[in-house]
């Protein structure tokens, strides 16, 4: 226990100096495993070697390289603005529409995409000039695409409920599952957030342009290959038609196919997306197997086995454990970025939850959707940093106003899920039903 915590300091000592994070992970969990087997180098070396060569060889990781391609190419397509168009004409002339479009276009994205960072940079560019023509507020035009843009972690397919699963060799077939109900609460509980500001403010979001039944339709039809695409990856994953590494290499051929025959590819385009993909998920690797290697030192010192005998001995009861936790979540995302929070955080509380009978599959979405609530909790926030950094007229502290109700709607949307459970179970039980 006493090692656990030195190590931890010596952890978030090493992360507030802005040290990598895989460096920090994976130097606190090798120097500590060789501290807990008396000094040895050589079996220190052991444990670091075979978390890297069983890491690097895992045939489930390529899902992860496979998706990032996929909502490259996605994002190069064009199609965040085609969805935007098509939410934009059923919704748009209500007072408020054009941020409930701007909702519904992450939530549509996130599903091909994946990524809350490039859903929120993506939808800045297609969203924002449209509100601002009809004098919406900068608070909550801003906060529309910062909160939208963290759907892009939960709703499948998912990169952080792929590395969840790789962490706790969870299922990610049922995670895909189980991310999806809570994923269409979330879009529901901020389009009432949106309505709930409209009618505080009504000069705050004005209607917009109402549109016909035919450019409805037609702007439908734009979003059809989308649909398609969204609905043959998580399709086939529902089904068993093939496994979640065999829909990421459909959906990146899927999404090549969109955006070469729409024209938007070239030999440097194609270049970027290749090292775009490449970069991104060697960092993804490289920090993956560090958490490893940190998990192994935070076992074999103990520290779950501990925390569960602190929860027994003060006679805790399991849900107030959890509480505990979500609480220690959402301190710890006021101040850490979303994956160092999970990576750092699962190793630890994975075992103690699995131990008082919780399901994993269940823990992993409540992990999620506190990540999402940490995208936007000042004074970190990344999304809303990414944000004010593509629109770099509108300050930081206006977006994270604006973002507050938005943020009470995600901790109604967390406490609904931990009260009522078969909310993220439903859709993995029904696969085995």
């Amino acid at each position: 226990m006493i090692a656990s915590i030195i190590g931890f300091t010596c952890l978030l000592v090493m992360v507030f100096l802005r040290l990598p994070l895989a460096f920090a992970m994976g130097v606190v969990g090798f120097f500590g495993f060789w501290y807990l087997v008396d000094y040895n180098w050589m079996a220190a070396m052991s444990m670091a070697a075979r978390r890297i060569i069983d890491t690097g060889q895992d045939y489930s990781l390529s899902v992860i390289p496979l998706f990032i391609l996929m909502g490259n190419f996605v994002t190069k397509a064009g199609l965040s603005k085609e969805l935007y168009q098509a939410c934009n004409a059923f919704v748009g002339h209500r007072k408020g529409g054009l941020s409930m479009s701007t909702i519904l276009a992450c939530g549509g994205f996130s599903a091909i995409c994946g990524s809350s960072l490039a859903t929120s940079a993506t939808m800045a560019k297609v969203a924002m000039p449209p509100m601002r023509k009809y004098g919406y507020s900068d608070g909550l035009a801003s906060a529309s695409i910062a909160a939208g843009g963290t759907l892009g972690i939960l709703i499948p397919p998912s990169v952080m409920l792929v590395i969840y699963g790789l962490l706790t060799e969870s299922s990610i077939r049922e995670l895909f599952a189980a991310g999806f109900i809570p994923g269409v609460l979330g879009i529901v509980l901020y389009l009432m957030a949106v309505k709930w500001v409209v009618y505080r403010n009504p000069n705050s979001a004005p209607p917009g342009e109402r549109m016909g039944w035919k450019e409805r339709f037609i702007a439908l039809k734009g979003i059809s290959s989308t649909i398609l695409l969204f609905v043959l990856v998580m399709g086939g994953i529902y089904i068993g038609a093939f496994t979640p590494t065999e829909a990421a290499g459909i959906g990146a051929c899927g999404a090549f196919a969109l955006a070469f025959f729409r024209g938007a590819l070239n030999y440097q385009v194609l270049r970027d997306i290749l090292l775009d993909t490449a970069k991104t998920s060697a960092s993804l690797f490289a920090v993956v197997i560090s958490a490893l290697i940190l998990s192994n030192f935070v076992n074999r010192a103990g520290l779950p086995d501990s925390l569960i005998e602190m929860i027994q001995a003060v006679e805790m009861s399991p849900y107030l454990a959890m509480a505990v936790i979500l609480m220690i979540y959402i301190i710890l995302g006021c101040v850490f970025e979303s994956m160092s929070m999970m990576l750092l955080t699962v190793p630890i509380f994975f075992p103690v939850v699995v131990q008082m009978g919780f399901d994993p599959i269940w823990f992993g979405i409540v992990v999620v959707v506190v990540t999402e609530i940490s995208l936007i909790t000042p004074p970190v926030g990344l999304n809303v940093f990414v944000l004010s950094g593509v629109i770099k007229d509108i300050k930081t502290s206006t977006i994270f106003k604006g973002v507050v109700p938005f943020w009470v709607a995600d901790m109604v949307r967390l406490a609904v899920i931990v009260m009522i459970p078969g909310v993220a179970l439903y859709l993995p039980q029904l696969m085995y039903s």
